[in-house]
């Protein structure tokens, strides 16, 4: 008996000092994009300037979409929500990113890790889905043109941006949830310049296997699903321009879905590329490079590809200048 209490008491005290060993993780240190000293100033302006750019870009183009008159009609509802998203993710990245070139330590607290990762997360999300709501849109403009404004109702294209929404959300906040209740032993450094799912997962010491399963299926499900739904729409459409007689019908209709097409092939291609890379050639290094140009480039890119090839997006931006020399002569 009193073996078994002595055995007992040295087990109690074994896990006693395990868990005073264990440091409550309140902040973390991002390794930021490079460590040289030489590139700081020269980065940190060329970013200043991406982010900049994308700003005014992503604001302009909800601004337009929002008073111009011409620019009432689904495929510019979308395109302004696709601006929102654009936003939202570059905008929960890039002003940290910034900060942190000028600071000595890049330290980020437990909390604002947490808040810029589910946002990070509700907005990239969002946006595959808009997207593919998107190609919906150019299809039904382009296979069923009389029949467009009777399909594309206000009531669904709210619909269609309303349940992204919704349920980008709910993940967000699920993801963030389960990674953040996990244990941080002591380990706070964290080999990204954001707070992401894979960089955070590493420094957990307890089971990440149930988190790691659950987000493996939200990723696939949310990649799949709406990849599927952009190719089906394309297919029908190359389909439906392919049995077109006119050479003018054809290149009219090209034009149309030109601009998306574009975005959508930029933004899959990196996040495939980042995420279906084999696990040997898989490094943080190479995931800074792609995530550099998803979080910060793309959302620059995107408001410019439809306004660079855009007609009414140009008429509305002429007619914005005009407005604004008037005021301020």
């Amino acid at each position: 008996m009193e073996e078994s209490r002595g055995s007992f008491h040295f087990r109690f005290s074994d896990h006693l000092r395990e868990s005073q060993n264990l440091t409550v993780v309140t902040k973390f240190i991002l390794l930021g994009i490079t460590d040289r000293p030489e590139l700081q100033a020269p980065l940190f302006i060329l970013f200043l300037v991406i982010y900049l750019t994308s700003l005014v870009g992503n604001l302009g183009m909800i601004v337009l979409t929002q008073l111009d008159p011409r620019l009432q009609t689904p495929m510019y509802f979308f395109l302004r929500h696709l601006a929102v998203t654009d936003l939202g993710y570059s905008t929960a990245v890039g002003p940290k990113m910034l900060v942190n070139f000028v600071e000595d330590e890049n330290i980020i607290s437990h909390y604002c890790c947490a808040t810029q990762l589910a946002f990070f997360l509700l907005f990239i999300a969002c946006e595959l889905f808009i997207l593919s709501a998107m190609s919906y849109d150019r299809y039904v403009a382009i296979c069923s043109p009389l029949l467009y404004t009777v399909i594309m109702s206000p009531r669904l294209c709210w619909v269609l941006v309303m349940i992204p929404y919704l349920y980008c959300t709910f993940v967000s906040l699920l993801v963030t949830k389960k990674i953040f209740t996990l244990s941080f032993c002591g380990k706070n450094i964290i080999r990204h310049f954001y707070c992401d799912s894979l960089p955070l997962l590493s420094l957990v010491c307890s089971d990440t296997h149930e988190v790691e399963v659950m987000m493996l299926i939200l990723s696939a499900f949310n990649l799949i699903s709406s990849l599927l739904v952009v190719l089906m729409s394309y297919l029908l459409i190359l389909t439906s321009i392919l049995r077109m007689k006119s050479a003018e019908g054809r290149h009219k209709a090209f034009s149309t879905c030109g601009s998306h097409l574009t975005v959508v092939t930029v933004f899959y291609g990196t996040l495939i590329f980042m995420y279906v890379q084999p696990r040997t050639g898989h490094s943080f290094d190479t995931d800074k490079v792609a995530s550099i140009f998803y979080t910060l480039v793309i959302p620059m890119l995107n408001p410019l590809i439809y306004s660079l090839r855009n007609k009414d997006v140009k008429h509305a931006l002429q007619k914005a200048r005009e407005k604004l020399c008037s005021i301020f002569p």
